[in-house]
């Protein structure tokens, strides 16, 4: 048992340095030019050799996502309760979310580049549109299907309809609410990135433009695999947070 949950904490990298052993030697074996596909030890030598262009670059992204995250998080919450919480609400504003949701987001970038201009604004609100989804649909999903049997015997002792949505439906839709967090933030890094690469002169998104045009493709590499890495390291830090907070939600899990 010991065995089997030390394989699965170091998984994860083993296999991914299976993944870099594979792709090294099959660049390197079939000599596979660098301005088609590099190989992982070019994307290394160019990450240090760009590092500081690339960790500029970076910061900027990060923080753009943050803002626009971190809106998405304040409407999708609020959203999420107003539908969650009404009957009415839910049959009539959750069929036009799901039409939103379906428009593709980037072909809101050039409309935000008219209304705003080059540079912040656009990437925010991309990164907020594309990530507030997941975040209202699972608070409402988790708010609206709260158990009848449970809201009545609650109702029984006294409680009202704001005692119960706060003090039970908000609480039991915890785990829910983490969970969208954990696909929101990454959505948020691509939209951010996608809205960089024709609304920016910064970021991560600019500088895999640049990186192209230049035909510099490891440098285009590194850029993903930043934003890769940011994502992830969010992802993480979301599942620390949820593990320590709602516990009683994985009695039994493993993870």
């Amino acid at each position: 048992m010991k065995n089997n949950k030390q394989l699965e904490r170091w998984s994860p990298l083993l296999l991914l340095i299976a993944i870099v052993v594979i792709w090294e030697v099959i660049t390197s074996g079939f000599g596979v030019s660098e301005f088609i596909f590099p190989s992982p030890s070019r994307i290394w030598i160019q990450t240090l050799e760009y590092k500081e262009v690339i960790l500029g670059h970076a910061w900027r992204t990060f923080w753009v996502t943050m803002v626009g995250f971190a809106i998405a998080i304040v409407v999708g919450v609020l959203g999420g309760f107003l539908i969650g919480s009404s009957r009415l609400a839910y049959v009539a504003i959750y069929p036009l979310m799901t039409a939103f949701n379906a428009l593709p987001k980037a072909a809101f970038v050039p409309i935000l580049v008219v209304w705003f201009g080059i540079g912040v604004g656009p990437a925010v609100l991309t990164a907020f549109l594309i990530s507030f989804f997941p975040i209202m649909v699972n608070i409402a999903t988790g708010l609206a299907t709260l158990e009848p049997e449970l809201e009545d015997v609650l109702r029984v002792l006294g409680a009202k309809r704001w005692d119960v949505l706060t003090k039970v439906g908000l609480p039991r839709s915890m785990p829910y609410f983490f969970g969208s967090l954990k696909v929101a933030i990454t959505l948020a890094f691509v939209g951010t990135t996608v809205s960089e690469m024709s609304a920016s002169n910064e970021g991560i998104g600019y500088l895999l433009i640049s990186a192209g045009s230049s035909m510099q493709m490891g440098l285009a590499f590194s850029g993903l695999l930043v934003v890769g890495a940011m994502a992830m390291a969010m992802y993480e830090l979301f599942s620390f947070i949820e593990k320590h907070t709602t516990g009683w939600a994985h009695r039994g899990s493993q993870h």
